[in-house]
């Protein structure tokens, strides 16, 4: 364990290997799924190469000097921080560029670009980077093709497709898996998500090895909404209405606000998602099904019969296709109405 970082010992030596050998990259790209700690791992980081007491080929910090602290804080002056304003879907060009009175002056390419003011290098962390817009994109080319000296940048993203070539062929990527199994069931209980190891070890077997979707899992309403969509889903009179009604009425319990409603629906198609992953992988193992299947999942099984492998695999790609349709901002309702009946076509018996 790094910094109290579980799961990625292996990005933590690629960086060691890196320092001793003077070859750390200008710019980098940290890709893996959402909530395995790609963020931590670059304030971390980032703390570590600011160190005004460490080595400056070591990973370590001292954790008590004026970068550490400031790092820790995200105030440090040589660290820029740069992330999606509430409320927006798109990374705006301000934050690159300045705003219009400003443009050129303020902003992340014009900060990196100066003195380092406490130590030896300069680092930026564009997190979001699946938001970014072709303007803002483009803002960043010269940056990451001609890097001041000394400088890092760290950009953090789930999904190569939303980036640019331009901006993958500027930067070298670092894979982030997603973590196992343990290491979830340890930090759900670590960070008091869950009050007991038997509750975090439920959850970290269904949340993809994503500390985010276990935080989902863990939400006591979307617990309370689990089983009865699920029972609903494995009859045999699957009605797309009544399970509209009732993700509706779970929808609107997250407010006014689109972008919380939005992530409610977020985890719908993630819960929904995974039973169906559930289902494909018994699909393929049927010693299981009778052993460790959830009763949902045996119920599913049991009415789709010879089916389930081709129903379970339509079923997941729509709920991932759903999820692509709730970033490109479609209608709610109309996507959960639709998503609902796409289901329903898909798991009818023939």
């Amino acid at each position: 364990m790094w910094q109290g970082i579980l799961g990625h010992d292996d990005v933590v030596e690629r960086f060691r290997q890196s320092l001793a050998e003077g070859r750390l990259a200008s710019c980098y790209l940290f890709l893996g799924p959402e909530g395995v700690g790609k963020r931590t791992f670059a304030l971390k980081l980032a703390q570590a190469l600011l160190c005004q007491n460490a080595e400056s080929d070591s990973l370590t910090t001292c954790g008590n000097c004026e970068s550490c602290m400031q790092a820790v804080a995200e105030n440090h002056p040589d660290m820029d921080v740069v992330r999606l304003p509430e409320g927006k879907r798109r990374m705006p060009v301000e934050l690159f560029l300045g705003d219009r009175d400003h443009r050129h002056r303020e902003g992340l390419c014009h900060n990196i670009a100066l003195r380092p003011q406490l130590g030896r290098r300069r680092v930026a962390i564009i997190e979001d980077a699946d938001h970014l817009t072709v303007e803002s994109s483009n803002c960043l080319l010269k940056t990451l093709e001609e890097p001041p000296a000394g400088a890092v940048l760290i950009l953090i993203a789930t999904s190569r497709s939303r980036l640019l070539p331009t901006i993958l062929s500027r930067t070298q990527v670092i894979r982030f898996q997603a973590l196992s199994t343990d290491v979830l069931e340890k930090l759900l209980v670590e960070q008091q998500i869950v009050s007991d190891s038997q509750q975090a070890r439920a959850i970290a077997q269904n949340a993809n090895g994503s500390l985010h979707r276990g935080r989902e899992l863990a939400d006591p309403e979307l617990r309370d909404l689990r089983e009865p969509l699920l029972s609903q889903m494995a009859s045999a009179g699957f009605d797309s209405v009544s399970c509209a009604a009732l993700l509706t009425d779970f929808v609107n319990q997250a407010g006014k606000s689109p972008e919380a409603r939005r992530q409610r629906l977020r985890s719908v198609f993630h819960l929904i998602g995974n039973h169906f992953r559930e289902l494909l992988r018994l699909s393929c193992s049927p010693e299981e099904s009778s052993v460790s299947a959830p009763e949902s999942a045996s119920r599913h099984l049991q009415l789709l019969g010879p089916a389930a492998q081709s129903s379970a695999l339509a079923a997941l790609d729509r709920c991932l296709e759903a999820e692509i349709q709730l970033d490109r901002n479609a209608n709610q309702a109309t996507l959960l109405e639709c998503w609902l009946d796409d289901l329903a076509g898909l798991l009818t018996p023939a």
